[in-house]
């Protein structure tokens, strides 16, 4: 016989149903957990930090080129770039992309602009708009990259 608990009358005893939910979706968190364990675990990174620019302006710039030679996106070897969104000396947040799905979502992107920047403006960059970045367009290439990629 059960005892009726505070936790019985409040509803905050999970049920056998609510149970394997939770089950569930605790593998499935651990499962993302583990992945993001492997991101950090003998890979190498990019860390790129976006200084107050993109609070007003929605973009965010992505170096390929400097003194004519590529560099950043185009040169880098690592599996992962962080791009680090600061305002001010914090950073606010840090988007996380495998180095080659930033790659071809850039390449696939229709709307970003070149602009110089960097040291004695050598270095060029694409302005890519945050919005574009995260817009459906955008979500369906990644959708297609990996329905390629299972194909392959």
């Amino acid at each position: 016989m059960t005892e009726n608990t505070e936790s019985d009358r409040t509803g905050l005893r999970p049920t056998k149903e609510d149970r394997k939910k939770f089950d569930a979706d605790l593998a499935y968190g651990q499962l993302h957990e583990d992945k993001i364990l492997e991101m950090l675990q003998d890979k190498k990174i990019e860390v790129k930090t976006e200084r107050g620019m993109w609070s007003s302006t929605g973009n965010i710039a992505i170096e390929f080129e400097s003194y004519g030679k590529p560099s950043g996106i185009k040169a880098t070897e690592s599996d992962y770039w962080f791009h680090n969104l600061a305002i001010d000396d914090e950073v606010y947040c840090t988007l996380v992309f495998s180095t080659p799905m930033l790659k071809k979502i850039i390449d696939k992107l229709d709307n970003h602009r070149v602009v110089n920047g960097g040291d004695h403006n050598a270095s060029k960059m694409w302005l890519v708009n945050l919005s574009k970045l995260f817009s459906t367009d955008t979500l369906k290439l990644f959708k297609e990259r990996n329905d390629e990629d299972t194909t392959d």
